[in-house]
């Protein structure tokens, strides 16, 4: 035991020194902040309108991951698909249902949500427009050159950012919101579903890779019911969390120079938030001509999952 354990130590060793050789800083164990930063007033008010409290609801979730093996399971493997720790995923899972929504009783809850929409219509659109039509605009079209999925969409979430969040475009005003709050909500603001809380632009940005990688069928933007099914059925939920964190390691250490891989909090953290190609970005001219660097920070969710980061490994 004690010999495997040292060759575990010394093949960590031997994949940090070959990350830091190529470039690529090796992020630290553990929060940068001493103490959790402020959890946002939303989530505060969603969790005592439900007469309940962070700590109980983190209790839930935990025994929900200790109580459930078939799930656990599936955390694992799908973990091991995408070439991740199932730590980030268990990480995602807790911040998820600590501060966003509740835990279920069981995994099959998830199926009663998802027939309970099965049968109505969706579209995405906003004020009549549907964005499949939006995303014709000349304004998209230096988009069209993405042949994979994620990029398309990226690049897609940036134009709307920088011509028409909050703008008015041929005489229309556009809200100073989100692009997926704004034309992928079709039910109530803010909405997502499944264990990992997906959202539907991000499902239909890494698409081509859950195909690639679990072998699901491709979604896409005219049939907004199956990404909603998608999302909502626990085996394909996972995969697209899985997806969401590596995409998440990949891009900070491709466009940062980062390697996030041994920090869950820092993958929590931008599961929470989104748009990691944007955050590597800003990372990478923030450390332009830096000596020592700047780390990337933990969020309030990043920080609980780094704060009980043993807890959670032992459910592993």
């Amino acid at each position: 035991m004690r010999s495997f354990a040292v060759a575990l130590i010394t093949l960590s060793l031997v994949a940090v020194a070959g990350a830091e050789a190529a470039g690529v800083r090796v992020v630290p164990e553990g929060n940068r902040s001493a103490k959790q930063p402020p959890v946002p007033g939303a989530s505060s008010r969603r969790t005592s309108a439900g007469k309940t409290t962070f700590d109980e609801k983190y209790e839930r979730v935990v025994k929900l991951l200790e109580t459930d093996t078939q799930l656990m399971s599936k955390i694992k493997s799908t973990a091991k698909r995408y070439g991740i720790d199932p730590i980030h995923m268990i990480g995602a899972i807790v911040g998820e249902h600590t501060y966003n929504v509740d835990a279920y009783d069981r995994l099959q809850s998830y199926y009663v949500k998802a027939a309970a929409y099965a049968g109505e219509s969706f579209r995405f659109a906003y004020d009549g427009e549907k964005v499949t039509d939006f995303v014709e605009r000349p304004q998209f079209e230096p988009c069209n050159k993405n042949t994979d999925s994620y990029s398309l969409w990226t690049c897609r979430e940036q134009i709307w950012e920088k011509e028409f969040r909050g703008k008015v475009v041929d005489g229309k005003r556009y809200p100073n919101d989100r692009f997926s709050k704004i034309f992928f909500q079709p039910f109530y603001a803010g909405q997502t579903f499944g264990i990992g809380q997906i959202n539907p632009l991000t499902a239909l940005q890494l698409t081509d890779l859950v195909a690639s990688k679990s072998g699901y069928p491709k979604l896409d933007e005219t049939r907004a019911a199956k990404v909603y099914q998608a999302i909502m059925k626990p085996d394909i939920s996972l995969a697209y969390m899985a997806a969401a964190i590596r995409k998440s390691i990949d891009e900070y250490r491709d466009v940062a120079h980062m390697d996030i891989s041994k920090n869950p909090g820092i993958t929590a953290t931008l599961y929470n938030l989104g748009n990691p190609h944007e955050r590597a970005e800003e990372l990478a001219a923030k450390n332009r001509g830096r000596s020592s660097p700047a780390w990337p920070q933990e969020n309030y969710y990043g920080w609980l999952v780094n704060d009980k980061q043993k807890e959670l490994e032992a459910l592993l």
